[in-house]
């Protein structure tokens, strides 16, 4: 029983070794390798369907200075995101208790009126929609999917090693993994996608013209209204002190894109 476990397992591991040498790819700008094993077709449609869904569901502003401002920095960021495959759509939605934005793939990028006190200014709106780009153009989503679905075979190999177990056995290895699995693995794996989305975005908006110390002066005043967070080792985003941090480390990368960028802001 053992050694056939062992085959299945071993079966397990070289067909996932097979797909990581396929589905690995370079993210723009931090030169991250990644494996996504989803196709960016289908995350486009997935991304089109959801987009289309929330704008069924909310009150888009199509007119007006802050929905002019939002189509002007979507416009400005798509431009130096070097993805023309992308139809690029910037929505603003009414919704002042939500203080959030969104880019999903294929960029359909989604603003709501909640934030715009936070970002103050059009430099502070780049900052969001910057990061939120760096989410679509470095497919985090299908990077989580296929995250997810390594999790799921991993928990599976498992349980064949732990076939010849007691049932109370399994029970408690396999919780252990899930736990062990959600706060060692999933959740810093989104925490590292965040840092890297305020990378890429900080440079997206350096190189579209808007100053990059912005993004210092959001994050804090980001800070200031959040309140009191989770630790960060169980949330799925970084602390804001650690951004401010990581965007001071990356600042002469951006400074020398905004150095370099036409019609600066």
């Amino acid at each position: 029983m053992v050694k056939a476990n062992r085959a299945v397992c071993a079966r397990i591991i070289l067909g996932i070794t097979a797909i990581v040498l396929i589905g690995c790819a370079t993210v723009p700008i931090t030169g991250r390798k990644q494996l996504n094993l989803i196709p960016e077709s289908q995350e486009m449609t997935l991304g089109a369907q959801a987009y289309q869904q929330v704008l069924d569901s909310s009150q888009v502003v199509t007119s007006g200075p802050q929905a002019d401002m939002v189509r002007r920095v979507g416009e400005r960021i798509a431009a130096v995101a070097n993805r023309p495959d992308f139809q690029w759509e910037y929505k603003l939605i009414k919704a002042d208790d939500i203080v959030n934005a969104f880019c999903l793939p294929g960029g359909k990028i989604v603003v709501y009126t909640g934030i715009l006190p936070v970002t103050q200014n059009e430099a502070g709106l780049a900052t969001v929609v910057g990061h939120e780009t760096g989410h679509a153009i470095a497919r985090h989503g299908g990077e989580r999917m296929t995250d997810q679905l390594a999790f799921q075979v991993g928990g599976q190999a498992l349980s064949v090693l732990l076939s010849d177990k007691s049932p109370a056995t399994r029970n408690i290895v396999l919780a252990a993994y899930g736990a062990g699995g959600q706060v060692g693995v999933l959740l810093p794996f989104s925490r590292s996608q965040e840092s890297e989305a305020d990378h890429i975005g900080l440079v997206l908006m350096a190189r579209a013209g808007y100053d990059p110390h912005a993004a210092v002066e959001f994050w804090q005043r980001m800070e200031q209204m959040s309140g009191q967070a989770p630790p960060e080792f169980l949330s799925t985003h970084p602390s804001h002190g650690r951004r401010v941090e990581d965007i001071d480390k990356w600042m002469p990368e951006a400074v020398q894109a905004y150095q370099a960028a036409p019609n600066k802001r």
